[in-house]
């Protein structure tokens, strides 16, 4: 017989409840917060599966070459790694996740089938070994591809393609026998997102380019499909690196106080004197040629006061419980009690802020490159934007703005949603 409590539940049913399950059971009684958590899973997948989508090379292509010798290749998977093609390391990250993925996957369901019946607690650390090996595995093998960068020749498949079928019709209708009917397995959209074609500048939507190209002969839709990498990376990495130096300076002044919090608390002011967009721009403005990178960081380094206000007033309400002062008075490191004990307690309104804070960075990274201030060579939906604007297309103004809002959309009804949830008071 499983033991009960007095009230008639079983305490093995109660061991299962815990804090995040009580909040995501909460979260999806959201139907909104819900349906743009899962819509944001699906800009994620869109990211990942970008090449699968858009992408000039094919996935195989049989031809006849010059000296009339059948060829079959598969150029399609080689040029994922092809630093010609995706120069940018956020390409590289994300197609190595492309590759990773089946893995990852059925290492998933591997997981699911070990951790199933056992205790809630030894599941969630199955669960967090497996993501934490992943993302090592996946940082370790894009610096390693990053700093060995490969290269192949550039070859058009598509004209490959298009001139052997225009042989072989010109054969059929001479009488002739082709030397070889051409076939080949083209993703949806075979265009580039990068390559600039000056023969097709501004060329209207429709036909082989759904949304037209730009003034340089880019395909804008390619663009768009690949600029949801550079906008989600934008506001992942940057606001990471703005809860790690907020969440630090702000645990360190409320739980020392006294001087250490007086001089955190300066520095703060001192940040919000400026206009943080202005100061950004100012930042961005100073670097000769900035990268994506360089956007990164500076949006981080310049938005940590608002994590940092959260988290030190946190820990100025929870210094002073009685488990804080049980794990001083045992001996337990200062540093233990303030990252071990104190910090995931406080980090309800932290993950909120981080929530939005991804869709204000999005926004930022976008009018940057608006303005000029951003990477050249990434596919930023504010730098299509910008090229809209100047010549008066009204396709490349609606598509990124279109894009802009629904992505920020989608993150603001998730940390509403997530708000809701963490917040005991609004608990139905």
């Amino acid at each position: 017989m499983d033991s009960q409590q007095d009230g008639g539940v079983p305490i093995d049913a109660i061991d299962e409840v815990t804090y995040w399950s009580i909040v995501w059971g909460q979260f999806k009684k959201n139907k909104l917060a819900y349906g743009g958590f899962w819509a944001t899973i699906g800009l994620v997948a869109l990211a990942i599966y970008a090449p699968v989508i858009v992408l000039e090379r094919p996935f195989y292509i049989s031809y006849a070459n010059a000296e009339g010798v059948s060829v079959t290749e598969f150029p399609w998977f080689w040029s994922l790694f092809d630093r010609l093609l995706f120069e940018n390391g956020i390409d590289v990250f994300f197609n190595i996740l492309l590759v990773a993925s089946p893995l990852a996957i059925l290492s998933g369901f591997v997981i699911a089938r070990m951790a199933k019946g056992n205790p809630v607690k030894i599941r969630s650390k199955l669960w967090r070994r497996l993501v934490g090996t992943w993302l090592v595995l996946l940082v370790v093998v894009t610096v390693v591809v990053s700093l060995n960068p490969s290269s192949y020749p550039f070859v058009d498949y598509r004209d490959i393609y298009a001139q052997g079928v225009a042989q072989s019709e010109l054969a059929k209708v001479t009488g002739k026998e082709a030397t070889q009917i051409p076939s080949a397995i083209f993703p949806p959209v075979a265009q580039s997102f990068r390559n600039a074609e000056l023969s097709e500048v501004l060329v209207d939507a429709g036909g082989n380019h759904l949304l037209g190209t730009d003034n340089r002969g880019r395909d804008v839709f390619a663009r768009m499909i690949y600029g949801t990498r550079i906008a989600l990376t934008i506001g992942v990495v940057a606001v990471s690196i703005y809860l790690f130096i907020g969440v630090i300076l702000g645990a360190l002044a409320g739980f020392f106080a006294g001087k250490v919090d007086m001089a955190v608390l300066r520095l703060i002011e001192i940040m919000r004197c400026f206009p943080t967009l202005l100061l950004i721009m100012t930042l961005v403005a100073f670097v000769d040629d900035p990268t994506i990178w360089h956007v990164m960081l500076i949006i981080g380094v310049v938005r940590w006061t608002g994590p940092a206000r959260l988290v030190r007033g946190e820990f100025l309400k929870l210094r002073g419980e009685d488990f804080v002062a049980a794990a001083v008075a045992s001996g337990v490191p200062q540093w233990r009690v303030i990252f071990r004990h104190v910090l995931p307690n406080a980090l309800s309104p932290v993950l909120v802020n981080a929530t939005f804070g991804v869709a204000v960075c999005i926004l930022i990274e976008a009018t940057l490159s608006f303005l000029g201030l951003g990477d050249a060579s990434a596919p930023s939906w504010g730098e299509t934007l910008n090229i809209g604007k100047q010549n008066g297309e009204l396709i490349m103004i609606l598509a990124p703005g279109f894009a802009i809002f629904i992505t920020v959309s989608l993150l603001n009804l998730v940390g509403e949603g997530l708000r809701d949830a963490l917040d005991p008071k609004l608990r139905r």
